[in-house]
């Protein structure tokens, strides 16, 4: 078991009974990224926050350094070689601004993520959906978008799960049922995850 994955509990005692999830979760994400593929990641609300805060942490260091390879390096000048970080890629569909209020108002609000994910998702790519009811529409539709795509959806959610559950993959179910506290779990939950695939990828 990946060390993060082992002192999670530690810190989160409530989260124990969610580590058989996490690493599911883990094992889908580091076997898209390694062939190449991507994530896509989606929420509502303070959800929709944690979208944008999950991306964050892979699209550069999280905690370890993560310079460009000598190979790759070659050919940029010195302060693009020294100055990116290496990454691993995740478009959070919280932001296309623009897209979102032009397709809410000419079509269905509620497939706004949908759309997106069907727009940018391919074959073998992952829709991260966090939802702390499981039952938001907009998020299940997009589960569903996922799936036509021959994508696979990882679900944070809430200890019921929810529709969200069954439309999944993996659903990893924070054990609380109120929104505030199933953000707080899902926070951890990600960091973890973030710190698993660093140490995947960026030995």
């Amino acid at each position: 078991m990946n060390r993060h994955l082992r002192d999670l509990p530690d810190r989160f005692p409530a989260l124990a009974a969610c580590a058989s999830d996490i690493e599911r979760a883990f094992l889908l994400l580091r076997d898209c990224y390694a062939g190449g593929c991507k994530a896509l990641v989606c929420g509502n609300g303070g959800s929709a926050a944690d979208a944008e805060h999950w991306a964050g942490e892979l699209l550069k260091s999280f905690v370890k350094k993560r310079p460009l390879s000598a190979d790759v390096r070659q050919g940029l000048s010195a302060k693009v070689a020294e100055g990116l970080q290496d990454a691993l890629p995740m478009i959070p569909l919280t932001g296309f601004l623009s897209f979102r209020t032009a397709f809410a108002n000419d079509a269905d609000p509620d497939l706004v993520f949908a759309q997106l994910v069907w727009a940018l998702g391919r074959p073998g790519d992952v829709l991260l959906a966090l939802s702390t009811s499981g039952d938001s529409a907009n998020i299940c539709l997009a589960a569903e978008a996922a799936s036509g795509r021959g994508m696979r959806t990882i679900a944070l959610t809430g200890e019921t799960g929810g529709d969200l559950a069954e439309l999944a993959n993996v659903c990893v179910r924070a054990p609380a049922r109120q929104t505030h506290l199933v953000q707080e779990f899902h926070v951890p939950v990600y960091h973890c995850l973030s710190l698993m695939l660093e140490d995947e990828f960026f030995a």
